[in-house]
């Protein structure tokens, strides 16, 4: 009996499973087949429309945009009450719909929304609620505090109404809509708020608020309740709180930035695997002529003393683009740089389209000359306009090409200093409207993540698109309060809505640092080897200097144990020697000197110690970090200290000093670096080893010769018999 008592209360269950299944599944379908609108009001298709609809897009729901194009009545939302115009567009788009009972309504701002779920996720969180109207909840009781005790006792979650994402039946929906008259400049929260804290009508519309945000998510108050949920091929946003993942993502107040910030993931748009909203509406430049490609004016802006300037204009000459397609505005507010911008112009200003530089005699501002670029580009009609400052070295010529792919309003290629997390944007904005971290800062400028990035503050190189040059109302402004230019360019774009991008999806450049650069110099970036050494060594050292210490490649052997390589440019020895020649006070070549602590050199030359010139630090640097690792290659077992006390220029010249009697050096190893052309500046010169009868005379500029010193290669300079000559001495680990 018992038996059979348990199999018949089996067999009811699984009756009971299979009615609740098919319930569920009738459910379903009725769901998925279910009569669905959504309305949005929007007046411009700014870029918080546009991602909008890309959102709703990719959850496959059908928008319908109400008072596009229409002038916008409804007063300053974003700084105070109205938006009265909304209720009475969606009033007028209800009518058709007055009568409908199963039509579900749902209506979104659309500026500061972002849809992240699908219409049967949405409807099922509907049902759920019981309800024929569902508003969303936040924390404040706006735009009438005083309201806040009438609200209904809510023992969890957010209790006060948002209108800005609702959802209901048709016919609840246009009697609310209707209930009472609005003008364009009124409320619309207080009016949905009066309707709902009427306890007949809310019962009379089965109003409810989603006060856990099931449906609607409003970030204003609730940014500490909220994190990104990544799975393997999607991100949701998750409210931890009431651990519920919503559907409609409002950033209201203030939240817009962070909105901003989760837009870079939600809706699809990034995973670990892919940056999927990097190639939407992107378009490619290999479909055009050279001839026919979008004309780009650069603004070139150089506000300071900056090292590697020749180098920066070099790189923007080198930029693979249509230089008959480039309008180049040149704003140089510093004497010191006015002779590199005008070699650049004059070697290469007739390959462009035209040329107009501001000098600093003009003694134009930056804040004048940044607006003076962008009236440039509406001058000449132009489609692109990219600003770059001195101090951004863009090492990759596709970059300009790339920018203009992507499609955006304004877009920045990433830059950093080297061996630092700064760079020329920033993922967040504090309260005091400076750099905040954001939790993904050190991921984008590392390269962790590669996206375009949508972020609140860029800086030092961007690009605009020329459509945003043509009216008033988009139009970047330098001048904010007391801001910056930089700030307040930014700041004036996020007022206006207008989304700044970074991409790190490609390599572009890197920005040098200034702090230190002096101009007391002739050449001041020689002094640059510890804040910018990428632009440092671009410029100074050798070409091949690192394929010498490739074990595979041979080093040169004049004389016996005499080596010879690459190390440092034709433009170090050209700058060394003009160093020298500017600080002038050459020694007389005699025994007695006193730079010397014994007062007295055995081996006297006419030289210049690199300590005189504020080099001898800078120089023992080379030694350790170059120097020393040729000679390890050649020298194997024997690891340098790099310690040198005798660092100096020596000047021969046939009426001066022509040559050098036979010596050993106190060094462990010498070098003897050759600054300029055997042949070309001077003839005669070299040096000869007088044991092993062996001479090198046809010296290389910017290769050194490595020798042993004391006790093995007793050698002397050889005559110079015409011209000057100028050879670099370190004598090392004396």
């Amino acid at each position: 009996m018992a038996a059979r008592r348990d199999s018949s209360i089996l067999a009811g269950l699984a009756c009971a499973v299979f009615i609740l299944l098919c319930s569920v599944s009738e459910v379903s379908s009725n769901r998925e087949g279910r009569k669905f609108v959504t309305f949005t009001v929007a007046t411009d298709e700014t870029d918080g429309f546009k991602r909008f609809m890309r959102s709703a897009d990719k959850y496959n729901i059908q928008v319908q945009v109400l008072g596009m194009h229409q002038e916008w009545l409804g007063g300053d939302v974003q700084n105070n009450i109205g938006g009265g115009q909304k209720v009475l567009l969606l009033k007028e788009a209800l009518k058709k719909y007055k009568d409908d009972k199963d039509l579900v309504i749902m209506f979104s701002d659309s500026y500061d929304v972002i849809i992240t779920a699908e219409k049967e996720e949405i409807l099922r969180k509907f049902d759920d609620f019981n309800a024929r109207v569902v508003f969303g909840a936040e924390g404040f009781c706006w735009p009438d505090r005083t309201l806040a005790d009438l609200y209904p006792e809510v023992r969890l979650g957010k209790p006060y109404l948002n209108s800005g994402g609702f959802i209901g039946y048709a016919s609840e929906l246009y009697q609310i809509v209707s209930h009472t008259s609005i003008q364009n400049q009124h409320d619309d929260q207080l009016y949905y708020t009066r309707i709902f804290l009427n306890p007949e009508l809310r019962e009379k519309f089965k109003m409810k608020l989603d006060h856990t945000s099931e449906i609607f998510q409003n970030m204003n108050g609730a940014g500490a309740d909220l994190t990104l949920k990544f799975d393997d091929d999607k991100t949701r946003l998750r409210n931890r709180v009431y651990n519920t993942e919503p559907c409609i993502i409002h950033g209201n107040g203030p939240q817009k930035l962070v909105l901003n910030h989760i837009g870079n993931y939600v809706a699809d748009s990034w995973s670990f695997d892919e940056c999927h909203s990097c190639k939407e509406n992107t378009f490619s430049l290999k479909t055009y002529k050279r001839d026919d490609y979008p004309v780009v004016v650069i603004g070139l802006f150089i506000e300071q003393p900056t090292p590697f300037v020749p180098e920066f204009l070099n790189k923007i000459y080198n930029l693979d683009y249509p230089k008959n397609k480039i309008v180049l505005f040149i704003h140089n507010h510093e004497e010191h740089h006015a002779g590199d911008v005008q070699e650049f112009v004059k070697n290469y200003g007739g390959d462009y389209k035209a040329v107009r530089e501001v000098t600093p005699s003009m003694n134009m501002n930056q804040w004048y000359a940044r607006k003076q670029g962008l009236s440039e580009c509406i001058g000449v009609k132009c489609d692109y306009y990219l600003s770059v400052d001195a101090d951004v070295q863009i090492t990759n010529p596709k970059t300009l090409q790339i920018l203009i792919q992507q499609n955006r309003s304004v877009i920045a290629p990433m830059a950093t200093k080297y061996g630092k997390l700064w760079s020329n944007f920033w993922g967040a904005i504090g309260d005091d409207g400076f750099y905040a971290r954001s939790d993904d800062y050190i991921d984008i400028v590392q390269g962790t993540k590669k996206g375009v990035w949508n972020v609140p503050y860029i800086n030092n190189v961007y690009l605009i698109h020329g459509s945003l040059l043509q009216q008033p109302k988009t139009m970047p402004n330098f001048i904010v309060g007391q801001l910056d230019a930089d700030m307040a360019f930014c700041a004036s774009l996020r007022e206006k809505g207008i989304f700044m991008y970074v991409t790190n999806m490609d390599t572009f450049g890197r920005l040098t640092t200034t702090t230190s650069y002096s101009t007391e110099h002739l050449h001041p970036d020689m002094w640059q080897m510890y804040d910018n050494r990428p632009d440092w060594e671009e410029k100074y050292i050798h070409a091949d200097f690192y394929k010498m210490l490739d074990p595979k490649t041979e080093v040169e052997m004049p004389c016996p144990d005499v080596y010879w390589f690459p190390i440092v440019t034709e433009t170090f020895c050209k700058h060394l020697v003009e160093e020298m020649e500017n600080y002038g006070e050459w020694s007389a070549g005699k025994n007695e000197d006193q730079r010397l602590p014994s007062g007295y050199e055995n081996v006297p030359t006419v030289d210049i110690h690199m300590r005189q010139v504020g080099f001898e630090k800078e120089w023992l640097t080379i030694l350790k970090d170059y120097v020393c690792k040729l000679q390890l290659k050649v020298f194997p077992g024997y690891f340098s200290p790099a310690q040198a006390i005798m660092n100096f220029v020596v000047r021969y010249h046939p009426q001066e000093q022509p040559f050098l009697r036979p010596h050993h050096d106190s060094s462990t190893f010498t070098i003897n670096l050759a600054l300029n052309k055997a042949g070309v500046d001077f003839e005669g010169g070299g040096c000869r080893f007088l044991r092993y009868n062996c001479s090198v005379t046809n010296t290389k500029m910017g290769w050194l010769l490595m020798h042993p010193g004391r006790l093995t290669h007793y050698h002397e300079g050889l005559p110079t018999t015409n011209g000057t000559r100028y050879i670099m001495i370190s004598f090392v680990d004396p």
